[in-house]
């Protein structure tokens, strides 16, 4: 796509409008704006759009929730839940940032 740049990885999307039921690994980034029932497995960036739910455990080097999540979030690296953003689980997290607007209902 114009204006990207991608070294050695490619990212994923599931968009609006897509359901998917299963788990999910990815080497790349991975970006859900859909709904996805299953656990998502990535070495890069999550990234869970305004619009994206995810029913299920994500594991991942970075992520960014801005749409709805239930369950554990384990990320290496930095979490941020975004305002407007919902989390019901558990978060493990080398860095967390949470918006003032966002909803987090678990333990860190």
């Amino acid at each position: 796509m114009p204006g990207e740049v991608s070294v050695g990885t490619s990212a994923s999307l599931i968009g609006a409008g897509t359901t998917m039921k299963g788990d999910i690994t990815s080497n790349g980034d991975l970006r859900i704006d859909g709904a996805l029932v299953g656990n998502i497995h990535c070495s890069a960036k999550v990234v869970i759009g305004a619009g994206g739910v995810v029913q299920g455990d994500i594991n991942g080097q970075q992520a960014d929730i801005m749409g709805k999540v239930t369950g554990t979030i384990k990320v290496k690296d930095l979490l941020q839940l975004k305002g407007g953003s919902h989390l019901n689980g558990n978060i493990q997290a080398g860095k967390l940032q949470i918006e003032p607007t966002a909803n987090f209902n678990g333990q860190w």
